[in-house]
């Protein structure tokens, strides 16, 4: 099942790349495209995610399916936080922020993306023990 959605995921890609309006949204549930450089590799790599606006920034979640690891674009923006991101027919440059546990506007942010995604982040927080990160998108300066 991960196989199918890593290739659902690069053809999702695909099309935001080719048609930037026609990707941007997937089942009515708002998407965009974050590029990050692979921690090893150093090439980009595309992920295509669910967002929440917070301001002028945009909220992604972590979640991996509820999977007990992390995906991997998380170990990317953690070891280089610049990152693009691609929304509709927009590009921009952006910094990434992880927010742990302890950060104290992390309920709130939880629950703004959670919503825009249909509760559906509750039930992947509730298939494993690892707290699942939210990454801040914030364009940069």
């Amino acid at each position: 099942m991960t196989a199918f959605f890593h290739r659902f995921g690069q053809l999702h890609a695909w099309v935001y790349r080719h048609w930037g309006r026609l990707g941007r949204r997937f089942a009515w549930i708002p998407c965009l495209v974050l590029v990050s450089t692979g921690r090893n590799s150093g090439q980009r790599r595309e992920s295509v995610l669910v967002y929440a606006d917070d301001g002028d920034d945009r909220v992604v979640v972590a979640s991996n399916g509820g999977a007990d690891r992390a995906p991997g674009w998380l170990y990317n923006v953690r070891a280089n936080p610049s990152v693009d991101v691609h929304v509709g027919n927009e590009r921009y440059a952006a910094t990434a922020r992880i927010v742990d546990a302890a950060d104290p506007d992390r309920a709130r942010l939880w629950q703004l993306v959670n919503r825009v995604n249909g509760n559906r982040y509750d039930a992947y927080q509730a298939k494993t023990t690892r707290p699942i990160a939210l990454v801040v998108l914030s364009r940069a300066s």
